[in-house]
């Protein structure tokens, strides 16, 4: 299915999502980054659990930090090749407040690589993130403000083409965002629960029924049920095309799982305490205690495969 431009409606409400207030504790992570990451930092992006809860001192905060240019942005050469081989790079940062200490794992991408994330990359792993709620920490200038709604925008239209085809005739906006966020699950090494894309529509569902339905005039054959706002209907997606879109999904299932043992490996040479926290993730959303023996801890490369195997068994992360 064709992707469509975003429609001018669809940005001006997604800019008024990410110019929402946010804790104003979040702007002490925003001054570390602008800190470290100085003139290359083109915007600073959060999501996820802080973004739905609102509580930034519980858990680790999720950001993404957006860069004008990889070798601009780091000191190291290696940093740089490993971003543009396989990006995102991930970061731990801390920084205190008065209320406490404020934990954040972030993410770096270029300008070009969130363009393409959200508009070209086969793989969900971009697109389907900033299709969901986005909140602005921070932007250089009004122009990287303009490109953030643009590339979020257009990762709404992806989301759209890509899971529409997987919907029976007649569908609701419940379906679109329940059906295509457990897809994106699947094509990931995930410890979330198989209910978490039902939990997300229900938190914001007021802001992904405005979207949809401003995303869904830019399809053609896709109209509303009866008059009802929440209920569409679209012409029979040929069996060639119904074909191709299953296995485009069974495809990115298997991407997805590589890329993510992948990005795995690549994180304990770019995040520090990265094992610390990929433990704590799985207990956090598993209820299971893990241990960390000190053969692990020391040579983390060589013995994480047998525990994400048996993790993996148990039904810990899918």
């Amino acid at each position: 299915m064709k992707i469509p431009a975003p429609p001018p409606a669809l940005i001006a409400t997604i800019a008024k999502q990410t110019g929402l207030p946010h804790d104003p504790a979040l702007d002490t992570l925003r001054d570390a980054l602008r800190e470290r990451y100085g003139d290359s930092l083109l915007a600073i992006l959060f999501y996820g659990s802080c973004l739905r809860g609102g509580d930034p001192f519980d858990g680790l905060v999720d950001l993404y930090v957006i860069v004008d240019d990889y070798h601009k942005a780091f000191e190291k050469r290696r940093l740089a090749i490993l971003n543009t081989l396989l990006p995102p790079n991930v970061f731990y940062l801390e920084a205190r407040h008065p209320q406490g200490v404020l934990r954040s794992k972030y993410a770096v991408l270029s300008r070009q690589d969130l363009h393409r994330g959200c508009a070209h990359w086969f793989h969900s792993y971009v697109w389907a993130r900033f299709a969901q709620p986005t909140g602005l920490l921070y932007a250089r200038d009004q122009a990287a403000t303009s490109q953030i709604h643009s590339s979020l925008g257009q990762a709404i239209m992806t989301f759209m083409a890509r899971v529409l085809p997987s919907l029976p005739p007649n569908f609701t906006i419940a379906d679109i965002w329940e059906k295509g966020l457990g897809l994106t699950y699947r094509a990931e090494l995930r410890v979330e629960k198989g209910q978490r894309g039902k939990e997300i529509y229900q938190h914001f569902e007021t802001y992904f029924d405005e979207i949809t339905g401003l995303a869904l005039t830019s399809f053609p054959g896709i109209h509303q049920a009866n008059g009802n706002g929440a209920a569409f209907c679209q012409e029979p997606v040929a069996r060639h095309q119904s074909l191709g879109n299953k296995a485009a999904w069974r495809l990115r299932i298997v991407q997805g799982k590589l890329l993510s043992v992948a990005r795995l490996l690549k994180a304990f040479f770019t995040f520090e305490g990265g094992l610390d926290y990929l433990i704590w993730k799985l207990e956090r959303h598993s209820g299971a205690t893990i241990e960390i023996t000190p053969r692990l801890r020391r040579y983390p490369l060589i013995f994480i495969w047998g525990l994400m195997w048996r993790l993996y068994r148990q039904g810990v992360f899918r």
